[in-house]
Formats: structure tokens, sequence, C-alpha cells
């Protein structure tokens, strides 16, 4: 993975935990030569972890739309802005842009992008691995929705095994470089098998 795309919220509201965490995963990135992809926010988690990777010399990238490129809003120490029409274009953007994901604790936006992402996991139209940074086991209510979604026949097994989930960044970023992608599992999703 030479690019990773992290979504995560942008709230200032937040314990600092997250922030924290946010900047420890940017400078990780950077220090492993791994460029930052998302959403070119300069608050909360966004901001966080733009500049904990800008400040450990990474290289990062904003995708942002017209009414967040705001002075209030947008990050200005990134690499490169890039400004798309709408948010349609900059999820499109971002998905292309990335070799793997990575939520961060977040809200709807970030749910919507993550959510996204596993559903195009599961229908093959990538093979990238995604990933969840379960700080301050923010994660364990969706985790135990996952799992109940698989016992209930909703999920494959396969694909709820495939998302990776870690407290810390680097065991998560470990974890990412060892998936494999349940190509059988999609094959039989898509009653190709």
């Amino acid at each position: 993975m030479k690019s990773i795309c992290v979504f995560c919220g942008s709230s200032d509201l937040v314990h600092a935990e997250y922030i924290d965490a946010a900047r420890q995963t940017g400078k990780l990135l950077a220090e492993k030569g791994i460029r930052l992809v998302y959403g070119g926010g300069k608050t909360g988690l966004m901001g966080a972890v733009a500049t904990g990777a800008v400040e450990a010399g990474g290289e990062v990238i904003g995708i942002i739309i017209p009414s967040m490129n705001t002075v209030a809003l947008a990050h200005t120490g990134l690499t490169r802005m890039d400004v798309t029409d709408s948010m349609h274009a900059r999820k499109a953007r971002m998905h292309e842009l990335a070799d793997g994901y990575i939520a961060l604790p977040g809200g709807f936006g970030t749910w919507d992008e993550l959510f996204e992402t596993i559903t195009w996991a599961q229908t093959g139209a990538h093979e990238k691995p995604v990933g969840l940074l379960n700080v301050r086991n923010y994660y364990n209510p969706l985790l135990a929705a996952m799992d109940h979604a698989v016992a209930e026949g909703f999920v494959f097994p396969e694909h709820r095994k495939g998302i990776s989930c870690e407290s810390d960044p680097v065991e998560l970023l470990e974890a990412m470089f060892k998936y494999q992608h349940p190509r059988d599992a999609v094959k039989r999703w898509l009653r190709e098998e």
C-alpha cells in the first residue's frame, strides 16, 4: 500500500484520545512513506490526521467540495487539495487514489464512506484492505452489529473477517498489509459459483 484513504470525524468536541490517535495515525503513515488521502478538513480528527502526516514530512492529498473549501474548514498545509463538484465525485476521487482505507472514529459521513468501501469490496469492485481504528472501543457497537448481521445470514463471515480492527495504528497497518481479499465469497455472493 502506497496510499491510504482515511475517513474520520471533523468535530472538535470529542475526547482528546481520538485527536491524539488521529495525529499518531497521520505520523505513522508519513513515517512509512504512505501517502494520506482524506477529506481535506482542518478540524477534528480530519485536521489531526493531516497535521500529523504533514509534520512528519508526509505527502497529504485533501479532497474537498466547494462549500467546505473555506478558511474555517479547509486545511492549508497539504501537499495538494483537489476540489470536486459533489460529494459523490469526492468519494470517487478518494477511492481512486487509495490502495487501502482506514476509518477512524467519526459520525454519519465517516460511516457512509466506510460502508460504501466495504460494499464495494463485497461486490468485487475493489480488493483493497479496509481497517477500523478502534480508539476507546468506539467501534465495538458497530462490530457487534456486524457480527449480528453475520449470525442472521445477512453478511458472509468472510466479508466480516475481511475488515481489520485494532486499537493501535501500528497493529492496524500490519493487519492491513496481511489482508487477502475473499474472492470466493464475492463469487458466492454474486452467485457465480
